[in-house]
């Protein structure tokens, strides 16, 4: 069993649902281009919202930073150098900060002095209990290794415990230098602020989009599928409609509601219908009376064509009591009599094809016997047109359940035109069967066919070269009769030919009669016209 087989109904059903239904390829592409709509201007609004809040939040902590230290300088200017010394001028600078730190929720770091080479790592540094000093960049570190103005970047804020209004995650670090009178050095002072608040913000409005997003998809999906609706509902009906009328029921015509142009073109539909149905009538009359002339003209004939063959007859057998002309012209009128009796039988089995009498009388056939019997019948005409009939025999019984009559007629007429075609080439006869079918193919040598003409050959008194003479007295409705016959049996006639590499006509029947052909055991090109392409 294949994967396929393994599938649910409705997944098996659903890649041919979206070859036939427009309306749901019309519905897909335009959600899926609404989502790629909405995608990029939901990432674009999102974008823009994150920079506006970024930029905000920066701009807010630069000037409080810079607030926070020129308080500082201002209350160490106040201070005498002698009332503190270095490390309580240190204290007295960060304390303030780091309370008011804790109250609005941002964190200090107060570095050693500036040109001594220190990192915040190697120690000395004053900062907020329970902060990571791994938060202040190294880069930043490195800006502030001078002298420099103040500057900030975006950092990772990390913690060694819970610190109230300070959370982990990303933040920014300003950093800013203060001298102190102390010791007349110059220290950082480095403040952190959380981006909590606009994380919350952005990850709010990406909440937002998502949830009017979705909600507009859909909206979007069910607007397109009512809008499409209206215009592939009338296609289906027509749709339905024409497959109607395809299946013979010309009666069937559109409903027309309204004046747009979809009730326009079922207008304009129904008149075609119309036109269609009125020829089609006229046609089947015509045909019908075609027939029915052939029929009762083929009959009629019977009559006179026995009285003058008697006549026929009679002078034949007294030819050697005639002069040589008199002689000669009884074989002639003996030999066109001949042709018209042949075309007269064909002519009463074309009525009885298109009037539907024509029936089976099945038995099981062995095609080799079939063909054997047709070489040893055509090996004089053959003879006479300077070729041979070779069967190929395949070694084994090709039975098939059929009416041995005809299809001894089918491949005695393919036999008789390919000897007529054959070019003085040898004609071969080859035949197979498999489990489901069996074969007879008939190979020429000879003109062959041109393009298109493979599906023309079985018209009735078609020929493929007007000027050229039926050696093998042919009637031209032959292969007509041969395909009618092949019909009958639900079978294949067909043919193949290439201009000088002659052609070659197969017959293929059900095994079986009434079972459905799939493929047939003989190829229907020649192998070594396969070779030879």
């Amino acid at each position: 069993m294949s994967i396929r087989d393994r599938l649910p109904p409705a997944l098996r059903r659903g890649p041919a649902f979206w070859r036939r239904s427009v309306q749901a390829r019309v519905v897909v592409s335009t959600v899926l281009l609404s989502a790629a709509v909405v995608g990029i201007v939901g990432w674009f609004l999102i974008q823009q919202t994150r920079d506006g809040l970024l930029d905000n939040r920066v701009a807010a902590v630069v000037q409080e930073a810079e607030g926070e230290t020129e308080a500082a300088r201002t209350d160490l200017a106040a201070a005498s150098r002698l009332d503190l010394d270095e490390s309580a001028q240190q204290q007295a600078l960060v304390e303030p900060i780091q309370a008011r730190g804790a109250t609005r929720g941002f964190a200090v770091v107060l570095s050693p002095p500036v040109g001594e080479d220190l990192r915040l790592a190697d120690g000395g540094a004053k900062f907020t209990e329970g902060l990571d000093l791994s938060s202040v960049p190294a880069t930043l570190e490195d800006h502030f290794d001078s002298l420099s103005a103040t500057a900030w970047t975006y950092t990772d804020i990390r913690t060694t415990r819970d610190i109230e209004g300070l959370p982990e995650g990303p933040g920014i670090v300003v950093g800013s230098q203060v001298r102190l009178p102390a010791d007349d050095k110059t220290y950082t002072l480095y403040y952190l602020y959380p981006l909590a608040e606009q994380q919350e913000t952005l990850a709010l409005v990406s909440r937002a989009m998502l949830i009017a997003g979705v909600p507009l998809l859909l909206l979007i999906a069910g607007l397109t599928w009512l809008v499409t609706r209206q215009v592939v509902t009338p296609i289906r009906m027509a749709r339905r409609v024409a497959e109607r009328l395809a299946a013979g029921q010309l009666q069937e015509r559109l409903r027309v509601t309204g004046e747009d142009d979809l009730a326009r073109l079922a207008t304009s539909f129904n008149q075609m219908a119309s036109n269609l149905q009125k020829q089609i009538r006229q046609l089947e009359e015509l045909s019908r009376l075609q027939r029915r002339f052939v029929s009762d003209v083929s009959h009629e004939l019977r009559t006179p064509i026995t009285t003058v063959r008697m006549a026929s007859d009679v002078i034949h057998d007294a030819r050697p009591f005639l002069d040589p002309v008199t002689g000669r012209a009884a074989e002639l009128l003996q030999k066109e009599l001949d042709r018209f009796e042949t075309l007269l039988a064909d002519l009463l089995e074309i009525s009885r094809f298109d009037a539907g009498a024509a029936v089976l009388e099945t038995e099981d056939v062995d095609l080799v016997d079939v063909a054997r019997r047709v070489v040893d019948m055509t090996s004089v005409l053959a003879a006479q047109r300077d070729t041979r009939v070779v069967l190929h025999d395949p070694g084994y019984p090709c039975v098939a359940e059929a009416d041995v009559r005809r299809v001894e007629r089918i491949v005695r007429n393919l036999v008789t035109n390919a000897i007529d075609h054959a070019e003085s080439e040898d004609v071969e006869v080859y035949v197979g069967a498999d489990r489901q079918s069996a074969a007879i193919a008939v190979r020429d040598h000879g003109v062959g066919l041109g393009p298109g003409e493979s599906a023309m050959v079985f018209n009735r008194f078609w020929r493929a070269d007007p000027a050229r003479a039926r050696t093998s007295g042919g009637t031209g409705l032959g292969l007509s009769i041969s395909l009618e016959d092949t019909h009958l049996h639900g079978g294949w006639l067909q043919a193949w030919g290439r201009p000088g590499e002659g052609a070659q006509f197969r017959l293929t029947l059900p095994r079986l009669l009434g079972t459905q052909l799939r493929h047939s055991p003989l190829p229907l090109v020649p192998t070594d016209a396969r070779e030879t392409a």
